[in-house]
């Protein structure tokens, strides 16, 4: 037996007046909206009804203040993961609109399909996938949260899809307090339509022939996207990191 499903909760918002890229620093916790953030989503997990049997955190002090009310509302202490943590970014501690105009960065804006100013997209699938399997397999049943951040969040809605790991980040869907939530299935993925294939001579020799088909391996699915917080995000900054 695995766990029913794992919401990915993201983190509220962080006190940043000064508009720092904060990443991965130390010392950037929730502002006053961000624990209200927080406790909305807490409030949306706890409504659902669902027994959860373990809460994964990031390491950071705003994944670990975002978690706190959903702990306390299960009644668990937490599980830090350090595989769900923010990426590294060559901008960190930089103000971002700043740090574009000196040409000594310019260097690290070569490459947006890796991308060249940080972790590589395939290095943050791999980790969110890893830890979010072991999120399944942790428990016998019920569910799993693990708290974690935006672009982390997005790999692994874009890996699950099957989608390309490039993209603008001012288009990812994975708001402040957001919940993902994901399935294990073993139902196949819906497949091409079968074709004649090609002989050698250059004939058709009509249906491919058929193959004995091995026991189903479970998948991962998206069933769940939700913002218990969106009536709050038109007065959040969210511009921490990239």
């Amino acid at each position: 037996m695995v766990a029913s499903q794992v919401h990915l909760v993201r983190h509220g918002e962080v006190f940043n007046p000064d508009g720092i890229l904060y990443g991965r620093l130390p010392g950037f916790g929730l502002s006053k909206l961000g624990h209200r953030m927080a406790q909305a989503a807490a409030d949306e997990i706890v409504s659902r009804g669902r027994a959860v049997l373990s809460v994964r955190v990031s390491p950071l002090q705003r994944t670990r203040e975002s978690a706190a009310p959903i702990l306390s509302a299960v009644g668990l202490d937490p599980t830090i993961d350090d595989r769900i943590i923010e990426p590294t970014n060559h901008f960190e501690g930089t103000v971002m609109r700043r740090a574009l105009k000196k040409p000594q960065n310019w260097p690290f804006l070569v490459n947006p399909l890796r991308p060249s100013w940080g972790e590589a997209y395939s290095s943050i699938e791999k980790r969110m996938r890893a830890a979010i399997d072991e999120a399944f397999e942790s428990v016998d049943e019920g569910d799993v949260v693990l708290v974690s951040h935006q672009l982390p969040i997005w790999v692994a809605h874009l890996s699950v899809a099957g989608e390309r790991f490039w993209h603008d980040p001012r288009t990812r869907r994975c708001a402040l307090s957001s919940i993902t939530t994901f399935e294990r299935t073993t139902a196949p993925a819906e497949a091409a339509p079968r074709e004649s294939t090609l002989s050698r001579e250059g004939g058709f020799d009509g249906a491919p022939e058929e193959k004995a088909q091995a026991a189903p391996a479970a998948r991962l699915i998206e069933v769940g996207y939700v913002e218990p917080a969106a009536d709050l995000l038109a007065s959040a900054t969210d511009v921490g990191a990239v």
